[in-house]
């Protein structure tokens, strides 16, 4: 299938072929009929991408911090590389799809194959999309007209928080997608409309379907305007549609309204308000947040928990279901908004005519209907033959993420192995990252992958609560498997993987503890191995705060920061010490209220009377290293910092190593796994130092 994507990172746009989705729990699956290019969102994207480095900095001064923060801590070099990494990600387009059901998954419910539906889905020939975010298409709906259900629920949405009242006089300010539809809600609640805007051809579209205007930029003064709208009284509430850097539209807005009038911002302007215009008035001014209530609430989206219609009347899924209806009855008509119909594989010419063309309005891509669409897809890869060696290592990639494009898949390139399918669920990330690199084919068939008789290894970077089942079904299968932390979210799931292994026989499990691999940690250990007294180590970990809706955060996803992180930390203890885990506690701060919810310490005894305390701080500054060990053995100690130095104090033979830039000991770790492998040599850790550290990292997090 064809999928939409825009290059950050180059500025272009491209149409790429991708293996289809899966249907998974609580989701529909939807091959695409239409869907419809935001004139807005999607300009203002594609504009960005091809914007100058520094043009992009400039427009966001908070990431610019991020990235001199992260310099500071990790070096020039590293940074660089994960700005340009994150550059080079393309982005999927499009949030506006109609098309016909091919399946749904378990616990959805009011949709079956064959029912026409529409779905914030992006521009791709088939979607999987959560049950809360698709709405039935009623008969006599065209899909052309239904593709715009998404971007009106955006209006709609507006228009609620105004609270329009029948008969009252409402300006629309920027008369785009957006702003013309809104007209048409405004006008079929019976509100008087005044459009504002530059175009005259999107004005007399605004005339077409009921609206009073006014050209800005022409003759006369759009204030002077709105007072002979309002008979003098200044307009009873304000719609901001608009892109604008300027703060002139929002002083504009304060100036036409009433007494105690309303103003709410859809679009995107400047906010540098006047507080004498909305003193003097008491104007209300709110942001309206795209669809509605429930947007952005992953218990509502990716969960599938509705709002109770008492509580709640009007969520998103049910303001796609109003638009649709206001199409159904002639309310709202958005035939009238197409501007041009472009079949997929040419929408980057459709892209070019958005920017050129400020008067263009509605495109619609058309896409071809598959019933069977593949859900592996072969790749023009560049790889070689075989891997050689008295073994051999053909992989299969579960995960396409962040940290896997960004750190694993780089390190597996460096290694003889060959990589013969990339997976992901969507599809998309799996086709991308295996044209980066050199995948024989991508996929979203995870049960194929495991089925092909030249897999003989896999890689697992998934979501942590895939972990410990899927490599559990990978031992089984009879694959190696190297699985990035955590092993499992819980003790069942750990005695499933244990049961696999035994099973399994000679097959190779790493978990990914990449930090033991470090050169740093390991020439620590080697300074360590002499001493032969128990030690001390104090371990701080500057964590920073996490994101509320980041799934590690989700303790049904990633488990929480504690199992899903500190686990590491609990490794490289064991690691250091190198003798049997005799007991772990653990103490959070006392608090629910982030960050310091994740702020934790946790107590690691060793056989040998060992201790190390893991410092784990999500209240701190990013300005400040991530990681410093201190190590107190016999006499002496050692002190790591950020992987880029270590330091002796009291050693004979010893006093300072330093590297040019961090190493955390992925490659190594990748490397020697592969090695082990292909050369037949000893596993990198034993299955029973796997199954202590993660016991430890579960019973830190209970």
């Amino acid at each position: 299938m064809l999928q939409v994507f825009q290059h950050l990172k180059s500025g272009a746009t491209e149409v790429v072929e991708v293996p289809a989705p899966g249907c998974r729990p609580g989701h529909v699956l939807i091959a695409t009929s239409k869907s419809l290019i935001s004139a807005g969102t999607e300009r203002m994207l594609v504009e960005f991408s091809q914007a100058s480095l520094l043009s992009k900095a400039r427009s966001h001064p908070d990431r610019v911090k991020q990235v001199l923060d992260k310099i500071r801590t990790d070096g020039l070099l590293p940074t660089l590389e994960a700005v340009f990494a994150r550059l080079d990600q393309p982005m999927p387009l499009g949030y506006c799809n109609a098309g016909t059901v091919l399946g749904v998954g378990s616990g959805v419910e009011g949709f079956k194959p064959g029912d026409r539906v529409i779905s914030n889905g992006p521009h791709a020939g088939v979607v999987c999309v959560p049950n809360n975010l698709c709405a039935q298409i009623p008969d006599g709906v065209h899909d052309d007209e239904a593709a715009f259900a998404v971007l009106a629920s955006v209006a709609l949405h507006g228009t609620r928080l105004l609270q329009p009242t029948l008969g009252e006089s409402v300006v629309v300010f920027g008369l785009g997608l957006v702003g013309l539809i809104a007209v048409q809600i405004l006008r079929a609640g019976g509100c008087r409309v005044l459009g504002l805007d530059l175009d005259e051809g999107k004005l007399e579209r605004a005339r077409a379907f009921g609206a009073e205007t006014f050209r800005v930029g022409g003759d006369g003064d759009p204030l002077l305007a709105a007072q002979a709208f309002s008979a003098g009284k200044g307009v009873d509430a304000v719609l901001i549609t608009a892109a604008s850097p300027s703060n002139e539209l929002m002083r504009q807005a304060a100036r036409m309204s009433r007494k105690r009038g309303r103003i709410v911002l859809v679009g995107d302007v400047g906010l540098a308000l006047s507080r004498a215009d909305f003193y003097e008035k008491e104007l209300s001014f709110q942001v309206s947040a795209s669809y509605g209530p429930g947007r952005y609430d992953e218990n509502y989206e990716r969960k599938g928990n509705d709002y109770p219609p008492a509580y709640v009347r009007w969520t998103e899924k049910r303001n796609f279901e109003a638009v649709l209806e206001l199409m159904s009855c002639g309310a709202l008509d958005a035939r009238a908004l197409i501007s041009r119909r472009v079949p997929v594989e040419r929408a980057p010419e459709a892209y070019r005519l958005l920017a050129e063309d400020r008067s263009i309005l509605g495109i619609v891509l058309e896409h071809h209907a598959d019933a069977r669409p593949g859900r592996t897809l072969a790749l023009p890869c560049r790889a070689s033959g075989p891997a050689t060696g008295p073994g051999k290592a053909v992989v299969a990639f579960a995960g396409a993420g962040n940290f896997a494009t960004r750190v694993l898949l780089p390190c597996l390139a460096k290694t003889p192995a060959r990589l013969k399918v990339i997976v992901s669920s969507s599809g998309a990330s799996a086709a991308l990252a295996g044209r980066k690199f050199s995948s024989a084919q991508a996929s979203t068939d995870w049960e194929a992958a495991l089925n092909d008789a030249e897999v003989n290894t896999v890689f697992i970077a998934t979501p942590h609560q895939h972990h410990a089942r899927m490599a559990a079904e990978a031992l089984r299968a009879g694959k190696h498997v190297f699985i990035e932390k955590p092993l499992a979210l819980s003790l069942p799931e750990l005695e499933l993987v244990r049961d696999a292994f035994r099973e399994a026989g000679d097959r190779r499990l790493l978990v990914g503890f990449n930090r033991r691999f470090a050169p740093l940690a390991v020439k620590a250990r080697g300074l360590l191995a002499v001493q032969r007294q128990p030690a001390s180590i104090i371990y701080t970990v500057n964590a920073g705060p996490a994101p509320a809706a980041h799934w590690t955060v989700d303790p049904e996803i990633g488990g929480g920061r504690i199992l899903g992180e500190a686990c590491h930390f609990i490794d490289l203890l064991r690691f250091f010490i190198g003798q049997p885990i005799a007991g772990v506690s653990a103490r959070r701060q006392a608090t629910k209220l982030p960050p310091h919810k994740d702020t934790s310490a946790i107590t690691v005894e060793f056989a040998d009377g060992s201790i190390g305390t893991v410092h784990y701080l999500a209240n701190g500054d990013k300005g400040f290293p991530k990681e410093r060990v201190e190590i107190f053995s016999a006499g002496r100690i050692l002190v790591l910092d950020n992987f880029r130095t270590l330091k002796g104090y009291g050693w004979p033979k010893f006093s300072k190593a330093r590297l040019w830039r961090q190493d955390k000991g992925h490659r190594a770790e990748v490397e020697g796994f592969i090695a082990s492998i292909l050369d037949g040599g000893p596993p990198l850790m034993g299955w029973d130092e796997i199954e202590e550290i993660t016991r430890a990292a579960i019973e830190a997090a209970a």
